[in-house]
């Protein structure tokens, strides 16, 4: 079953007196487990498809479907509930609170669930932070890190409540070579043990290399889907 289904999505933007047309009739299954890469370049549409899966933005016509859910047909306290339980989110802007530390903006999902004691929480925070390679600075605020480690911070608070669906736009951008081979490793690690699904905007034929499947995107519309590494195409059972 898809987890993500998009059926002639389009996306419009008024930019002064001017529609800017995002996206256009873009239809895309995403199967429950894929390693899937969204490439195209830079304006092709691959943050506002990743912002209308995620339910951060809503689609202009059509319909975006997450875990079987129409989006449209939820209310906002619907859309918050299916982004704390089911959605993991690696903005480019990173979306760090400034005013909380590194350990506390990791924390800040569990928190909201509700689930987990607070041994439990702080175990699971420090094992992603110092998978990403941060753990030292758990202390410190988002304003005293550099780029790639506000990055490596955004990661960990995507990955830590291990939510069914993530959703990365360009997760590699501002990471040396080995740091981003490492959040690739800890990505697939995700994937291969729990099932989790994937989805990642990239510039980076590295990063590229190691998806299931390549969606090609130009002008806002889908121009092709290519299998990788011997896996089945979504929706094509």
């Amino acid at each position: 079953m898809a987890i993500i289904s998009v059926q002639n999505v389009s996306k419009d933007y008024m930019l002064g007196k001017t529609v800017v047309r995002a996206l256009r009739g873009v239809t895309l299954d995403i199967d429950r487990g894929e390693f899937l890469s969204i490439a195209g370049p830079s304006g092709s549409g691959k943050t506002t498809l990743l912002n209308l899966i995620g339910c951060v933005d809503t689609a202009t016509g059509g319909t975006v479907l997450v875990g079987g859910k129409d989006t449209r047909a939820l209310s906002e306290r619907q859309l918050t509930d299916l982004r704390l339980h089911t959605i993991g989110f690696i903005f480019q802007s990173f979306n760090l609170v400034q005013v909380l530390s590194v350990f506390h903006n990791v924390e800040f999902p569990l928190l909201l669930q509700g689930k987990l004691t607070r041994r439990e929480r702080e175990a699971r925070v420090m094992a992603l932070l110092d998978a990403v390679g941060i753990g030292e600075y758990r202390k410190h605020r988002p304003s005293e890190l550099s780029g790639g480690q506000r990055q490596r911070v955004a990661v960990a608070r995507a990955l830590v409540s291990r939510p069914a669906l993530v959703l990365a736009d360009e997760p590699t951008a501002n990471l040396d070579s080995q740091t981003g081979a490492t959040i690739i490793d800890l990505m697939k690690e995700m994937n291969h043990r729990d099932g989790t699904t994937f989805i990642f905007s990239t510039h980076d034929p590295k990063v590229m290399a190691h998806a299931s499947a390549v969606v090609r995107i130009a002008d806002g519309q889908l121009v092709g889907r290519e299998e990788l590494n011997g896996k089945a195409a979504a929706g094509g059972n």
